[in-house]
């Protein structure tokens, strides 16, 4: 596996505060409720939530904005620690703070304080745009982007630049790569230019609209319209692509629009399309909101990068995938096979096992395990691609490797809510099933389409006219 892009991230920093506490009864002096046993969370915000996710990817990671004197500015540059390489414009005022009020995960009020902006860029900032191999602004309408302006228009004549706008921020520079508006922001951006007022009740039309009319105004090369739990509508100015959520994840979306811009940022420095970009973008933001969003989120613990998958034991992707669902009290579900030749009846197993979960991690054969089972003809493609292809698909959130002729040992360590197999092991005695059970952990048999199989396409596509030998030449 190759090492994650470095990325540069530009944009306005916050300081994040959550209040968590319960809520039973109303204040005696006016109907409010009582927000009681209160417990706080900080964490980066803003543009600085956006950098740190991108970090947690494993990329190398430099951030431009601007910071102050003044005590939030403090706590930020502590919180962010070495996850990122700062770079600090000189800031006019106070770092700008939010405060949620949640009860029982639920937000009641939020308090902004703060209205630092940027005084002006640097030096060393310019030249760490002009030598990114990919940004990614994160405008919150503070200054920053506005400072580097003509860099960044410069940078986006070259390289891939990502632009996550505000209301209170100014458009793109032309020649973006992709611009990630919500809805809302879209309209509000249609509209302040003309756009027509479409019907607000028909959101997939409305935002077509406005994707279409944002690409010709921003002059940007597509406009990714995200639309909450539906997914994100892709524009670049004719037939819009819809890139729905593999699943409605339900929980906390804040910052999931900078888990989508970070991720779709990071994914046009790899060198991917800017479809398979916003497809991976949509699939990282409904991760985010399924695990517990900002939840998940640990000030105090530097993010590792993810090592290449190794034969004989889970990949660090998987196991912090269900470690992350589960203490969010969210359900893991696992399926496990050799998945070669992937077809309609895996498809149909994956996409069903992953809807009675928060998160499906895929255990597949090594090329090793496979021969072991089905012979010296298998598997027909390398575990390099088998993962490459399960990874592709909406419903799978992470893929581990097993070694061994059972995945025993790799259930052991990612100790699955629901381990999920096809209808055809109804009349089986599931060698993992009572180890499973010993963590209260339930195998779930799903429906399996009849006719469909790998050795069965193997032979058809053996006995078809010109055989292997014609597939060869």
């Amino acid at each position: 596996m190759t090492t994650p892009a470095p990325l540069l991230v530009v944009g306005d920093a916050l300081l994040d505060h959550d209040l968590f506490g319960r809520v039973e009864r109303l204040a005696p002096d006016a109907p409010v409720p009582v927000v009681s046993d209160v417990r706080r969370a900080t964490r980066p915000g803003g543009a600085a939530l956006a950098a740190w996710l991108a970090a947690a990817d494993g990329r190398e990671v430099t951030l431009v904005t601007a910071l102050g004197d003044d005590p939030s500015s403090a706590e930020l540059r502590a919180a962010l620690g070495d996850r990122v390489r700062l770079l600090a414009l000189r800031l006019d005022g106070t770092l700008s703070t939010k405060t949620r009020v949640l009860a029982e995960g639920r937000p009641l009020l939020r308090l902004d304080d703060g209205e630092g902006r940027a005084e002006e860029a640097t030096a060393e900032a310019r030249r760490a745009v002009a030598a990114a191999g990919a940004v990614l602004v994160a405008d919150y309408g503070r200054g920053c982007a506005d400072v580097l302006r003509a860099a960044l228009a410069e940078a986006a004549a070259r390289v891939p630049v990502v632009w996550d706008p505000h209301p209170r921020g100014r458009p793109p520079v032309p020649g973006v790569r992709l611009a990630t508006p919500s809805a809302t922001e879209a309209h509000t951006f249609a509209a302040r230019s003309g756009g027509p007022v479409g019907d607000p009740d028909d959101e997939l039309r409305l935002a077509a609209q406005d994707a279409h009319q944002l690409v010709g105004d921003w002059r940007a090369a597509s406009v990714a319209v995200t639309m909450s739990g539906r997914g994100a509508l892709l524009s670049h100015g004719g037939t819009p692509l819809m890139v729905p959520s593999p699943v409605t994840a339900q929980g906390d979306a804040c910052g999931a629009g900078d888990r989508f811009a970070a991720t779709a940022a990071g994914l046009l420095a790899d060198g991917q399309l800017t479809e398979a970009a916003v497809r991976g973008a949509v699939h990282a933001a409904t991760r985010y909101v399924a695990e517990g969003g900002v939840r998940t989120l640990d000030a105090g613990r530097t993010p590792e990068p993810a090592p290449p998958a190794a034969v004989g034991a889970p990949t660090d992707e998987a196991l912090r995938t269900a470690a992350r669902v589960r203490a969010a009290g969210g359900t893991v579900v696992a399926a496990g096979g050799c998945f070669d030749l992937l077809h309609a009846g895996h498809v149909a197993l994956l996409q069903a096992a992953r809807r009675t979960g928060d998160c499906l991690v895929v255990c597949v054969n090594s090329d090793a395990s496979v021969r072991r089972r089905k012979g010296d003809g298998r598997p027909l493609v390398p575990l390099a691609d088998r993962v490459r292809v399960l990874r592709a698909l909406e419903c799978v959130d992470a893929v581990a490797v097993f070694d061994e002729d059972t995945p025993e040992l790799l259930l052991a360590r990612l100790r699955p809510h629901i381990w999920a197999k096809g209808g055809d092991y109804a009349r089986t005695d599931l060698p993992e099933a009572s180890l499973v059970a010993s963590w209260d952990g339930q195998v779930v048999l799903f429906p399996y389409l009849d006719g469909r199989s790998t050795s069965g396409i193997a032979e058809r596509a053996a006995h078809a006219p010109g055989g292997t030998e014609g597939a060869r030449r």
